[in-house]
């Protein structure tokens, strides 16, 4: 067992750990590029979140790392139209994180409805000039198919929708991606907050099959968690 004292020290271990274990296995597999992937389980209020700030601010230079954390979920806010009622929508902030795709739309909303088909049942559409994503679903009312707009979500479909929206841009970066070369590291920090284990085991055996699908071996993958199973 290894014992460190700050969150900062552990945050180093895992950036020279990565790079130590990514090496010796190209030496021993003969030059074949190997994946690495770190799984770090710790309780709610330990210090995950605070572990994945600790890691980013190791950067010197340009960051490369691609990050899922509560600062990512905080991207997604929620306008409930409290005046009327009736139009519901999740605002996009402000942030580089939604750059790549303006001009793009059609093709982010295809990758996105691909991870969530496998979650959910529900619809959405995606406005970047707008910053906002609008979510449907359709219902049977008196024997018919009938499509609701402007639906508020779930707080655990929330997550999915998030959760499958940063999915479309690992796979991106993990297909290597013109616009994500720059990405080595990929740190996903607890994405099954409000989620039932059914929906946890299905993120977790997609997120296993992502990674061993990956086209670019020489990636790194930090993974935390809160959940025992």
């Amino acid at each position: 067992m290894t014992e460190f004292k700050t969150l900062e020290k552990i945050a180093n271990h895992l950036k020279s750990n990565a790079i130590k274990k990514a090496d010796k296995n190209i030496k021993r597999e003969e030059e074949k590029k190997k994946i690495v992937v770190e799984v770090i389980f710790a309780h709610n209020g330990v210090g995950k979140t605070r572990l994945s700030g600790a890691f980013k601010e190791l950067a010197t230079e340009k960051s490369d790392t691609l990050y899922f954390n509560a600062f990512t979920e905080d991207l997604f806010h929620w306008d409930n139209d409290l005046e009327h009622n009736t139009t519901r929508v999740l605002q996009l902030k402000e942030s580089k994180f939604f750059k790549v795709f303006e001009g793009r739309g059609f093709d982010i909303e295809t990758r996105v409805r691909e991870f969530l088909s496998r979650y959910a049942d529900f619809d959405f559409s995606i406005d970047l000039k707008a910053k906002k994503v609008s979510f449907s679903r359709e219902i049977i009312k008196e024997g018919k198919k009938k499509k609701v707009e402007d639906i508020k979500i779930s707080r655990g479909e929330e997550n999915i929708f998030v959760w499958s929206f940063f999915l479309a841009i690992a796979g991106l970066a993990i297909d290597n991606d013109e616009n994500y070369k720059w990405v080595k590291t990929i740190y996903i920090d607890d994405p099954i907050s409000s989620l039932d284990d059914n929906n946890v085991i299905i993120v977790a055996s997609h997120l296993a099959q992502l990674i061993k699908d990956s086209k670019d071996k020489d990636k790194k993958f930090i993974i935390s968690t809160h959940h025992g199973l």
